[in-house]
């Protein structure tokens, strides 16, 4: 079995185990870059040393975050491969991430924010930032939000986020309920 085959193999049961379409396309690229870099040779010739130059040098025009990316794929991969019994040792299995710094949430100035209610001329423009504003929902989560999920009464609503993972938040906009 050569890589390629590897990884359709690997995505297939990935997309069984139920990850999402996002996490499988980024996979996808990062299988593409390592064919590329590897050439389409079989798992079993692949190095723990050959990952190493392999991250080395495309390590030279990624972020930290990016590499890290790299590695957690490139492990997930070899694990696959070990654990279904295509290859007999794992090369990745010692291979860590880099370490990458905490990142400072970005914010709006209170500026900025009133520059946007002022935007919004219907009231339905006005509500839907009122709740993007009250309660931190992305924009898909709003957008997919069933109306039997929201409760008047307590003021809350239950989305559904990323990895299709449920959470309750809470509005706390006059606007919304007048």
């Amino acid at each position: 079995m050569q890589l390629t085959k590897a990884w359709e193999a690997c995505k297939a049961e990935k997309r069984i185990e139920g990850f999402s379409p996002h996490t499988l396309n980024a996979y996808r690229l990062q299988a593409n870059l390592l064919v590329r870099h590897f050439k389409d040779i079989k798992p079993q010739s692949v190095t723990t040393q050959g990952i190493k130059d392999y991250l080395a040098l495309s390590s030279e025009g990624l972020k930290p975050s990016s590499l890290a990316h790299r590695v957690r794929f490139i492990r997930s991969f070899f694990r696959w491969l070990y654990e279904e019994g295509h290859i007999t040792t794992n090369p990745a299995a010692k291979i860590t991430e880099p370490k990458v710094g905490k990142r400072i949430p970005k914010f709006l100035t209170e500026r900025e924010i009133e520059h946007l209610r002022e935007g919004c001329h219907t009231p339905m423009e006005k509500a839907l930032f009122e709740f993007m504003f009250s309660t931190g929902c992305r924009i898909g989560e709003i957008v997919s939000l069933d109306k039997d999920c929201i409760n008047v009464g307590n003021r809350s609503a239950i989305v559904r986020g990323k990895g299709d993972k449920e959470r309750e938040v809470y509005l706390i906009a006059d606007v919304i309920f007048g």
